[in-house]
């Protein structure tokens, strides 16, 4: 909830990073960054031996696990934020985002986690004559309990 509110806060100060000459850059919230960045070193670590093109098996429930998540989960944090910024704003956070490679990162870091087949194993995928349900099709509870 909090996270659409934050950005107005830098479109306050957006006036004044527009004298300088060299190409702008504007980091999303500190505390947001400071975890990701953190996490990332973590999944270099556990994904280190796993080429892009396979996938890594990541049993639930684990610290691995639970890593893998925490990342995918301020990731969903950082795009909350960035739909609620204002184009200006965006432009400045993705430059940023940019300079610090973590695109680069979540991308490559999502090709090694992505499942072979991505088959939803769920109770509604042992229904016969249906199509197969993906987890592109099917829609997820994220709800940590």
């Amino acid at each position: 909830r909090l996270m659409p509110e934050l950005p107005k806060f830098d479109d306050e100060d957006l006036k004044s990073y527009g004298d300088e000459e060299e190409e702008l850059a504007l980091s999303p919230p500190a505390a947001l960054m400071s975890i990701l960045a953190t996490q990332e070193l973590l999944l270099e670590n556990i994904l280190e031996c796993i080429p892009v093109g396979e996938f890594a098996v990541i049993q639930p429930l684990s610290d691995e696990f639970c890593l893998v998540l925490g990342y995918l989960l301020t990731w969903k944090l950082t795009l909350a934020f960035f739909k609620a910024a204002s184009s200006q704003l965006r432009v400045l956070y993705s430059q940023y985002l940019r300079r610090t490679k973590s695109l680069n990162k979540l991308l490559y870091h999502l090709f090694r986690l992505m499942p072979e087949n991505p088959v939803f194993s769920g109770p509604a995928s042992e229904v016969p004559n249906k199509d197969t349900k993906t987890f592109f099709t099917e829609d997820l509870n994220l709800d940590v309990k």
